[in-house]
């Protein structure tokens, strides 16, 4: 099939939440360092140039242009002036957040790691066309980061930068759909 994922592709990811209107994940202002940028949905997944486009990438050693499994490990570099950096857990969720099971914000980063395992997620589909372990464009995925103990990738909150708040959540898809993500063909 010609709609697999695969190492070096680009995608957008467009978050569940509210059928399918919780935005694109994007990035979004400046953040001091050791982050880059923060990190929210948009009602576009081209917001500006490149803040919703991410690189897939492998953080095992798979090659580029080899396929995407459901339950590799990746990276996801942000092609914001061709540099957005790394999607990385950095810093507590907010106390509102808390209240709902938030764990860790989420920005990008310059390094694929800023610290062990805040850059690397696990990529889980819930459906694909077969049943071959490829990651399909338009699959449900959930996003599992790999710092600490672990937390998925969800919207949580609006954003006074754009339209949802990302974080990191205990709990598997606490409500509406807000860790459920869908990869779509990159608009470059």
């Amino acid at each position: 099939m010609a709609n697999e994922i695969r190492y070096g592709g680009l995608i957008h990811l467009q978050n569940g939440y509210n059928n399918w209107a919780g935005g694109y994940l994007d990035t979004n202002g400046h953040r001091p360092a050791p982050a880059k940028y923060g990190v929210s949905t948009a009602d576009t997944p081209t917001r500006g140039a490149g803040t919703g486009t991410w690189e897939v990438l492998s953080a095992t050693g798979k090659a580029a242009g080899s396929l995407v499994n459901s339950g590799d490990v990746i990276y996801l570099r942000n092609l914001y002036q061709d540099d957005g950096g790394y999607l990385d857990t950095n810093g507590h969720a907010s106390d509102a957040q808390k209240q709902s099971g938030g764990k860790y914000d989420v920005s990008t980063s310059p390094g694929r790691d800023r610290a062990q395992g805040t850059g690397r997620w696990r990529i889980l589909a819930q459906t694909s066309g077969t049943l071959d372990q490829s990651v399909r464009l338009g699959d449900v995925l959930l996003l599992w980061n790999l710092y600490d103990n672990g937390s998925f990738l969800e919207t949580n909150s609006t954003s006074g930068a754009g339209l949802y708040d990302v974080c990191t959540n205990a709990y598997f898809n606490r409500a509406a759909d807000v860790a459920y993500w869908k990869a779509l063909a990159a608009q470059v």
